[in-house]
Order: structure tokens, then C-alpha cells, then sequence
């Protein structure tokens, strides 16, 4: 607990996070598998299929929340993101700052 304010302060409150300039720069797979860095995902079964729902929102949310801004843009892809947006399960501050970033992002789920 902070002293001053007698708050909790949670590592995920202060953690800074990446995002690219763009969304056209995400230009990674739509389809297959990837490997995960260790970096970004350090659990067991780092290779992800893309090809499952599973293995697209493992992937993404490993991603977005551990992945600098290169590794979200060999891993990302647009049109997957924005399909799988609304089932990404994220910290706050994540999915404040990308929507904050990508307006098109807060839509995704309403089409």
C-alpha cells in the first residue's frame, strides 16, 4: 500500500504498455502457427495456432499486454485484431490506451 494515500497500487496501474503509431503496421499472420517469445508468453506451449480461436486470443493478449512495439507488429495482424477485439480479456489500461489510439477498435464488437 502506497503510505501516503493508504491505496494499493497494482503493478498492472503503473506498468507501461506499447502500442504502434498505426494499426496498418500490424502486418503479422492471419493464419497458422506462431512461437511466441519467451518475453512476451513464459508459460508452457509458447507455440500458438492461429488457425483456433484459442490460439488467436492466447496470442493477441500475450501480445498486446508483454509485447514491445516490434513484436506486435511480426505477430499482430489488423484484421485478426479487430475481428477478436471485443473477446480480448485485458487490463483496463490497455484496452483504454489502444482504443484511445484506435477509435475503429471500440466499434469492432458493434458491427
Amino acid at each position: 500500500m502506497s503510505e501516503m494515500t493508504g491505496e494499493r497500487v497494482r503493478f498492472q496501474d503503473v506498468k507501461p504498455y506499447d502500442a504502434p503509431a498505426r494499426l496498418d503496421e500490424l502486418r503479422g499472420p492471419a493464419t497458422g502457427t506462431v512461437q511466441l517469445p519467451r518475453w512476451v508468453y513464459w508459460g508452457p506451449n509458447s507455440v500458438v495456432d492461429l488457425d483456433t480461436e484459442w490460439g488467436v486470443i492466447k496470442a493477441y493478449q500475450a501480445t498486446i499486454q508483454e509485447g514491445s512495439t516490434e513484436d506486435q507488429v511480426q505477430i499482430l495482424n489488423r484484421d485478426v485484431l479487430i475481428s477478436v477485439w471485443p473477446e480480448l480479456r485485458m487490463p483496463p489500461r490497455v484496452r483504454q490506451l489502444w482504443e484511445g489510439r484506435f477509435p475503429e477498435l471500440k466499434t469492432a464488437g458493434a458491427e
